[in-house]
């Protein structure tokens, strides 16, 4: 057997959905890492029939709501940035999402949006990945194999958004949906264990927690299926998506910047 078999089956085995029991493994001392059983069979492969996406409404994003990071925080057991914190602490802590003011400086207008891995086709982190650990699902979703990340953080300086966050501390009562590990390297998930177990009627944390709101931002689905609720917005609305510029294809896409 190759060492990219080897390298595909970690990944499956890493990635199985929310749905079985828990397993625990120490990779290193201090270093323990949570396995999760799936709904589906763990070598069952993901297809790029799907492509999953979001569309993020700023006009619908209240100023001062943090409902969103506080819902994913809940979900995958991270504790978010506090201004509260000292420059320390916020520098070691977890941003899976967060809130961004944007300032128009010749009107003076501002509004805030939600700022997370944006699940690029073409993602910078994965390019620059020494080991693999960084890398992309054939449905889109851009994940970190928590087994082979050696921490180096090349990934996060690459990384256009911000959107990854490296663990400094020890863990404790990790929840078995979102396996962590000091030394590693973190980001959004886009709730993949929820999407691995019910796919298109899954519907992701930070969406909703937003939805819980009444605000209702986020609208979430297969951007393949010209019937899906996501793509139907997104042929009336139009999007924007953030560096477009950088022509990565990202799968998060926002409406009124």
């Amino acid at each position: 057997m190759s060492c990219e078999q080897d390298t595909d089956k970690s990944r499956r085995r890493f990635l199985g959905g929310a749905a079985g029991a828990l397993a625990s493994a120490t990779v290193v001392p201090g270093v323990i890492l949570h396995q999760v059983g799936s709904a589906k069979p763990v070598d069952e492969a993901v297809s790029s029939d799907t492509r999953w996406g979001m569309l993020i409404d700023t006009n619908k994003c209240a100023k001062g709501c943090d409902a969103c990071v506080k819902g994913c925080a809940d979900e995958h057991g991270w504790k978010p940035v506090s201004k509260m914190m000292t420059t320390h602490e916020r520098a070691i802590d977890a941003q899976w999402i967060r809130k961004v003011e944007l300032k128009d400086k010749q009107t003076g207008y501002t509004h805030s949006l939600p700022m997370m891995c944006q699940h690029c086709e073409t993602a910078p982190c994965v390019d620059v990945c020494p080991t693999g650990a960084s890398f992309r699902r054939d449905d889109g979703i851009v994940l970190v194999d928590k087994h082979i990340c050696i921490g180096c953080r090349y990934c996060m300086m690459a990384c256009p958004y911000k959107a990854r966050s490296f663990i400094h501390e020890d863990l404790h009562d990790q929840l078995a949906v979102a396996p962590r590990g000091k030394g590693t390297v973190e980001s959004c998930t886009l709730c993949v264990h929820r999407i691995d177990e019910h796919g298109a009627n899954a519907v992701p944390a930070c969406a909703e927690a937003c939805a819980a709101e009444g605000h209702d931002a986020f609208t979430f689905g297969d951007l393949n299926d010209e019937n899906s609720k996501l793509s139907v917005k997104l042929r009336e609305y139009g999007s924007t998506r953030v560096r477009a510029d950088l022509s990565l294809n990202q799968g998060i896409s926002y409406r009124g910047i």
